[in-house]
């Protein structure tokens, strides 16, 4: 890829994360998730702050999983052999995505929580 315009570097942007949602069963689990914390924020009444922090929260999980997903192919792109490296790679990779997905979880909780409770 050469020196490309702005607009270009969008269309990139937007190609990649078409490719994780359409590649990845766990993003699709992801925005599945998203979609019901949307829906429980409209339904309680979320404040302002609260809509913020759970946007925040979502995008997080969403970009940690698109990363991951990034370095499983540039793993898979690099070597198909078995190597521990590789292994480590993915793997924390993949612990960064479970990282964001309790603090989701944890955010989740806090919020909908003191309307439930």
């Amino acid at each position: 890829m050469g020196k490309g315009t702005l607009r270009a570097s969008f269309a990139y942007a937007i190609r990649g994360i078409i490719t994780a949602i359409v590649s990845g069963r766990n993003m699709k689990i992801h925005i599945f998730a998203a979609l019901m914390a949307v829906m429980t924020g409209w339904w309680l009444g979320i404040n302002c702050w609260e809509w913020a922090i759970i946007t925040i929260t979502i995008f997080l999980v969403l970009a940690a999983e698109t990363v991951n997903t990034a370095i499983e192919k540039t793993v898979d792109l690099v070597t198909r052999e078995y190597h521990p490296l590789a292994k480590q790679a993915k793997n924390l990779a993949a612990g960064a995505v479970l990282l964001a997905a309790i603090n989701a979880v944890i955010i989740g909780l806090l919020i909908f929580g003191s309307y439930l409770f």
